[in-house]
């Protein structure tokens, strides 16, 4: 094995009566794979590869104690009996590879609502979320002992199902805990509001019964903010540290582990490669590990071995935690541990993890083994024939089905009509806040190009290029459409339908003209978004980038509603507003004259003009590059079309079919 460059990471460490293997720690997060309220069989695969993969200590998703607590279908429900033996799938599936396995048990309190559970919120005091915006029931002390209560049922459920410790939440994100704990949220005038002994009552009351229930030979730990962010009269960095000092003073707990942020400002929890800066929680969280003396996890966007091994090594920590990295590659201890850093899949902080589970099982924009590790796991061995492989396109589809093909042993051939890989991620990463996107690119690239693969670079593939392949994966991406209607006037997209009026003009361009940066581009822009997504605000970003005035209009009632998932939204319209981007929703531009542009409102039919507008830009969508499918579907081929080249839609498709592909091949 290479000489460690990493000793403080990989050193061993107590945790409580356990030993930790190493100082990795892969922190709780919502996955989606529950449909009863119990771990699935794809919980314990999930978990197992993280363990494969070399991680000291593995705290479960988030766990509701009580029935109303339910924000989402996938829950564990912790109370529940049934919740014991799909505990014991899990620790029988992450334990033999030397993982410690936490339970953690949550209220959200307020920072829900009563859609799934029919059941009232509870809260310390009726006061509303900013996002569900359901007024809560404030809490009597007979719901207060029910929560005890069922915190220690919960905590009985997983020791039964032979977890290696118990992790105690709802402090930090500002769940139910932490909403007794901060002025801001806790009015009461009883003994658990008020004064900070009152409004620390509760969590003492948690810890010191689930302490009763936790044999001496299991780990109990806490989640703390180490701020809550900018919250009027909320908890910041010196008022965590004190809470901290005092839970340790109780003499219950074996560790902490920290985190920020309430939904106030979700980019304090989950902060994104454009709103956060790498490891922006570990000041913070160092302060709070110099008035302890128990072991903290530090967490932020830690995502290098390098930036682990310097938290670790001037004791901002005693254990680095990850999730989204973690998420990208399972396997990144064992890769750092080896010497091999550069082949760690970086994280680059798109949340693609984060907005997947609103509508699904967690995923990754570009792990595709993620949620199917069963699947893949099986199949990560090489092929018995190997095949003559062409692709064609060197985007983050042609990219991914070339590296998959070429690991799993076939003679592949890569071609690329650019001077550089990457298609259309080389132009998102024009605006500033997307250049760590590049990472789903370069990683791939730099992989590829560790293998035997021919790669064409300025070659543009035709049909006589692809003769003698046994195979041809099609991943030429996409064209923007700049016909200028929108998908309100599903008639005028016809082949033969006449372009909206003006949209002709020299001054007219597609987000991929203006991220090109080969334009000469006038002053004054006006934006025309009707996909919703974040193409928009990219090229307003890049634009700006650029010092020039830019106005959004969109059909939709709210801008950039097709990313809000990734909760990235209100700090994308931030920047762009501070920039002085303007924003007009509910019309659509049906006529461009010269310098003007009529818009018409979608509801109501009113006209309305913006005179002085230079150039106008259409972010419509795009229209698939499959020519050269259509070509070879004439001809005897194993022909395999993917990504954009199929049906324009996003990296993490692109991702997926090229995997997909590879492994049919």
């Amino acid at each position: 094995m290479p000489e460690n460059n990493y000793p403080t990471v990989f050193s061993p460490i107590e945790l409580g009566p356990r030993t930790a293997r190493n100082r990795i720690w892969m922190t709780a997060h919502a996955t989606e794979f529950s449909t009863d309220g119990t771990f699935a069989d794809a919980s314990a695969e999930y978990y197992a590869e993280r363990a494969r993969g070399g991680v000291a200590a593995i705290t479960m998703e988030a766990m509701a104690v009580h029935p109303s607590s339910q924000p989402r279908r996938g829950v564990i429900h912790a109370y529940d009996p049934a919740v014991v033996a799909s505990y014991r799938k899990v620790a029988a599936a992450v334990q033999p590879h030397g993982a410690l396995l936490m339970a953690q048990l949550w209220h959200r309190g307020r920072q829900t609502d009563g859609i799934i559970s029919r059941l009232p919120t509870w809260a310390p005091s009726p006061l509303p979320d900013t996002v569900y915006r359901e007024i809560p029931h404030e809490m009597s002390h007979q719901d207060i002992d029910e929560l005890v209560a069922h915190y220690v049922l919960s905590a009985r459920h997983a020791i039964e199902g032979g977890v290696d410790g118990i992790e105690v939440h709802g402090l930090a994100h500002g769940y139910l805990l932490g909403q007794f704990l901060s002025p801001a949220t806790n009015h009461r005038r009883d003994e658990y509001g008020g004064s900070f002994e009152n409004r620390m009552r509760i969590v003492r009351r948690i810890v010191a019964d689930v302490r009763e229930v936790v044999p001496a030979d299991r780990v109990l730990g806490i989640r703390l903010n180490s701020s809550d962010g900018d919250v009027e009269n909320g908890l910041d960095n010196a008022a965590w540290v004190r809470i901290a000092a005092e839970v340790e003073r109780w003499g219950m707990l074996d560790y902490i582990s920290t985190t920020q942020g309430t939904y106030l400002d979700r980019m304090q929890i989950y902060g994104t490669s454009a709103a956060r800066a790498a490891g922006y929680e570990v000041a913070d969280t160092a302060n709070l590990t110099a008035a302890v003396s128990l072991p903290v996890v530090a967490v932020g966007r830690i995502t290098t071995p390098e930036m682990a091994e310097e938290i670790l090594a001037t004791g901002k920590a005693q254990f680095v935690g990850m999730t989204r990295q973690l998420i990208a590659d399972p396997w990144w201890p064992t890769k750092a541990q080896r010497g091999r850093p550069d082949d760690i899949r970086p994280c680059v902080g798109a949340n693609w993890c984060v907005a997947s589970f609103a509508r699904g099982p967690v995923s990754c924009i570009h792990n595709p083994q993620v949620g199917r590790e069963r699947e893949f796991r099986g199949d990560d061995t090489r092929v018995r024939t190997s095949r003559r492989v062409a692709v064609v396109g060197g985007g983050p589809a042609g990219l991914r089905a070339a590296l998959s093909a070429a690991d799993l042993g076939h003679q592949v051939t890569l071609f690329e009509q650019d001077d550089t890989l990457g298609g259309q991620v080389n132009l998102l990463t024009r605006a500033a806040s997307y250049r760590e996107w590049s990472g789903v690119t370069d990683w791939l690239s730099a992989q590829l190009r560790r293998t035997k693969t021919e790669i064409r670079l300025g070659h543009r593939a035709v049909v006589d290029d692809l003769a003698g392949h046994d195979a041809v994966v099609i991943a030429t991406g996409s064209t923007p459409i700049r016909h200028g209607w929108t998908a309100r006037h599903p008639a005028r997209w016809a082949p033969d339908a006449a372009a909206l009026p003006g949209s002709d003009q020299w001054n007219v361009y597609t987000p991929a003209q203006i991220l090109s940066g080969r334009e000469e581009l006038p002053h004054r822009i006006l934006i025309v978004d009707d996909t919703g997504d974040r193409h928009a605000f990219i090229t307003a970003e890049y634009l700006t980038q650029h010092r020039h005035a830019v106005h959004v209009v969109s059909q939709y009632p709210q801008l950039g509603h097709a990313f809000a998932d990734g909760h990235d939204l209100p700090f994308a319209f931030g920047q762009l507003r501070r920039a002085g981007v303007g924003f007009t929703p509910n019309v659509e531009v049906t006529a461009i004259e010269e310098d003007t542009v009529t818009l018409t409102d979608v509801y109501t039919g009113e006209l309305s003009q913006l005179s002085d507008i230079d150039g106008v830009v259409f972010v419509l969508g795009n229209t698939a590059n499959d020519g050269l499918a259509q070509e070879l579907r004439e001809m005897d081929v194993d022909l395999h079309v993917i990504g954009d080249a199929q049906a324009p839609r996003r990296i993490f498709n692109a991702i997926w079919e090229a995997e997909t592909a590879a492994r049919q091949l």
